[in-house]
Protein backbone atom coordinates (compact mmCIF):
# COMPACT_ATOMS: atom_id res chain seq x y z
CA UNK A 1 0.00 0.00 0.00
CA UNK A 2 1.50 3.45 -0.95
CA UNK A 3 0.61 6.52 0.78
CA UNK A 4 1.24 9.66 -0.58
CA UNK A 5 0.45 12.90 1.03
CA UNK A 6 -0.70 16.07 -0.46
CA UNK A 7 0.60 19.61 0.89
CA UNK A 8 -0.61 23.09 -0.44
CA UNK A 9 1.91 25.82 0.54
CA UNK A 10 0.54 27.55 -1.97
CA UNK A 11 -3.02 28.67 -3.58
CA UNK A 12 -4.79 25.37 -4.24
CA UNK A 13 -6.48 27.19 -7.01
CA UNK A 14 -2.78 26.74 -9.03
CA UNK A 15 -2.70 23.01 -8.35
CA UNK A 16 -4.78 20.38 -9.28
CA UNK A 17 -6.93 18.47 -6.50
CA UNK A 18 -5.37 16.11 -4.09
CA UNK A 19 -7.71 13.09 -5.77
CA UNK A 20 -5.76 13.91 -9.23
CA UNK A 21 -2.02 14.23 -7.89
CA UNK A 22 -2.65 11.09 -6.00
CA UNK A 23 -3.71 9.31 -9.18
CA UNK A 24 -0.59 10.31 -11.03
CA UNK A 25 1.71 9.16 -8.46
CA UNK A 26 -0.20 5.93 -7.97
CA UNK A 27 0.16 5.22 -11.29
CA UNK A 28 4.14 6.19 -11.48
CA UNK A 29 4.60 3.81 -7.94
CA UNK A 30 2.34 0.65 -9.64
CA UNK A 31 4.50 -2.49 -10.46
CA UNK A 32 7.46 -0.42 -9.28
CA UNK A 33 7.92 -0.30 -5.33
CA UNK A 34 5.17 -2.36 -3.28
CA UNK A 35 4.94 0.00 0.21
CA UNK A 36 5.77 3.47 0.29
CA UNK A 37 5.53 6.95 1.58
CA UNK A 38 5.79 9.85 -0.55
CA UNK A 39 5.19 13.46 0.31
CA UNK A 40 4.46 15.79 -2.70
CA UNK A 41 4.27 19.30 -1.86
CA UNK A 42 3.09 22.37 -4.07
CA UNK A 43 4.84 25.39 -2.93
CA UNK A 44 4.88 29.30 -4.47
CA UNK A 45 7.57 30.51 -6.58
CA UNK A 46 9.32 32.30 -3.13
CA UNK A 47 9.73 28.80 -1.46
CA UNK A 48 11.06 26.65 -4.70
CA UNK A 49 13.62 30.30 -4.97
CA UNK A 50 14.74 29.27 -1.60
CA UNK A 51 14.69 25.56 -2.16
CA UNK A 52 16.78 25.67 -5.40
CA UNK A 53 19.33 28.19 -4.18
CA UNK A 54 19.89 26.10 -1.34
CA UNK A 55 19.94 22.39 -2.54
CA UNK A 56 21.02 23.13 -6.75
CA UNK A 57 22.88 26.50 -6.06
CA UNK A 58 20.66 27.64 -9.04
CA UNK A 59 18.64 30.70 -8.69
CA UNK A 60 14.95 31.62 -9.48
CA UNK A 61 11.84 29.00 -9.14
CA UNK A 62 12.71 25.79 -11.02
CA UNK A 63 9.41 23.30 -11.53
CA UNK A 64 10.28 20.26 -9.61
CA UNK A 65 12.79 19.21 -7.28
CA UNK A 66 12.83 15.53 -6.11
CA UNK A 67 14.79 14.44 -2.52
CA UNK A 68 14.79 10.54 -2.15
CA UNK A 69 14.91 9.47 1.34
CA UNK A 70 18.43 8.31 2.63
CA UNK A 71 17.28 5.50 5.58
CA UNK A 72 19.49 3.03 6.68
CA UNK A 73 18.14 -0.44 5.51
CA UNK A 74 16.77 -1.56 9.07
CA UNK A 75 14.83 1.66 9.27
CA UNK A 76 13.80 1.72 5.49
CA UNK A 77 11.82 -1.66 5.85
CA UNK A 78 10.02 -0.53 8.65
CA UNK A 79 9.21 3.00 7.71
CA UNK A 80 9.09 2.57 3.93
CA UNK A 81 9.66 6.26 3.22
CA UNK A 82 10.49 7.16 -0.74
CA UNK A 83 11.27 10.91 -0.36
CA UNK A 84 9.33 14.10 -1.25
CA UNK A 85 8.55 15.74 -4.20
CA UNK A 86 8.52 19.59 -4.26
CA UNK A 87 6.08 21.04 -6.76
CA UNK A 88 6.47 24.99 -8.01
CA UNK A 89 2.91 25.78 -8.91
CA UNK A 90 3.53 28.78 -10.70
CA UNK A 91 6.22 27.62 -12.89
CA UNK A 92 4.42 24.60 -13.71
CA UNK A 93 1.35 26.60 -15.12
CA UNK A 94 3.64 28.96 -17.16
CA UNK A 95 5.73 25.82 -18.78
CA UNK A 96 2.20 24.47 -19.55
CA UNK A 97 1.18 27.36 -21.12
CA UNK A 98 4.49 28.08 -23.10
CA UNK A 99 4.91 24.68 -24.43
CA UNK A 100 1.04 24.58 -25.72
CA UNK A 101 0.01 21.71 -23.09
CA UNK A 102 -2.84 20.99 -21.25
CA UNK A 103 -2.31 22.56 -17.54
CA UNK A 104 -3.29 18.59 -16.60
CA UNK A 105 -0.82 16.67 -18.76
CA UNK A 106 2.00 18.85 -17.58
CA UNK A 107 1.02 18.53 -14.18
CA UNK A 108 0.64 15.04 -14.69
CA UNK A 109 4.12 14.86 -16.29
CA UNK A 110 5.72 16.60 -13.46
CA UNK A 111 4.56 14.40 -10.69
CA UNK A 112 5.18 11.67 -12.43
CA UNK A 113 9.00 12.75 -13.56
CA UNK A 114 9.05 13.54 -9.64
CA UNK A 115 7.88 10.42 -8.93
CA UNK A 116 10.67 8.32 -11.02
CA UNK A 117 13.53 10.63 -9.56
CA UNK A 118 12.42 9.27 -6.23
CA UNK A 119 12.81 5.63 -7.77
CA UNK A 120 16.30 6.39 -8.49
CA UNK A 121 15.99 7.17 -12.25
CA UNK A 122 17.91 10.18 -13.57
CA UNK A 123 18.37 12.26 -17.02
CA UNK A 124 21.98 13.17 -16.43
CA UNK A 125 23.14 10.79 -19.36
CA UNK A 126 22.10 10.34 -22.28
CA UNK A 127 21.39 6.52 -22.24
CA UNK A 128 19.76 7.11 -18.47
CA UNK A 129 17.27 10.30 -20.36
CA UNK A 130 15.70 7.45 -22.54
CA UNK A 131 15.07 5.10 -20.40
CA UNK A 132 13.28 7.52 -17.93
CA UNK A 133 11.66 9.16 -20.88
CA UNK A 134 10.31 6.06 -22.17
CA UNK A 135 9.16 5.18 -18.84
CA UNK A 136 7.32 8.73 -18.16
CA UNK A 137 5.64 8.15 -21.92
CA UNK A 138 4.30 4.60 -20.72
CA UNK A 139 2.87 6.12 -17.40
CA UNK A 140 1.61 9.14 -19.29
CA UNK A 141 -0.04 6.99 -21.92
CA UNK A 142 -1.82 4.66 -19.41
CA UNK A 143 -3.12 7.69 -17.78
CA UNK A 144 -4.72 8.88 -20.91
CA UNK A 145 -2.29 11.11 -22.01
CA UNK A 146 -0.25 12.19 -25.07
CA UNK A 147 3.87 11.55 -25.63
CA UNK A 148 5.19 14.85 -22.97
CA UNK A 149 8.02 14.66 -25.33
CA UNK A 150 6.16 14.42 -28.72
CA UNK A 151 7.34 18.11 -29.53
CA UNK A 152 10.94 18.12 -28.05
CA UNK A 153 9.77 19.59 -24.68
CA UNK A 154 12.45 17.86 -21.86
CA UNK A 155 12.10 18.51 -17.97
CA UNK A 156 14.15 21.84 -17.59
CA UNK A 157 14.38 21.81 -13.92
CA UNK A 158 17.93 21.16 -14.39
CA UNK A 159 19.42 24.25 -16.60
Amino acid sequence: MHQITIQYASDKKLAPAKAQINKWALQALSGRTSKTDVTIRIVAADEMTELNSAYRRKSGPTNVLSFPAELPAAVADEYPILGDIIICAEVVNREAVEQHKTPQSHWAHIVVHGIFHLLGYDHEQDDEAEIMEQLEIEVMQQLGFTNPYEHGEHIKHHE
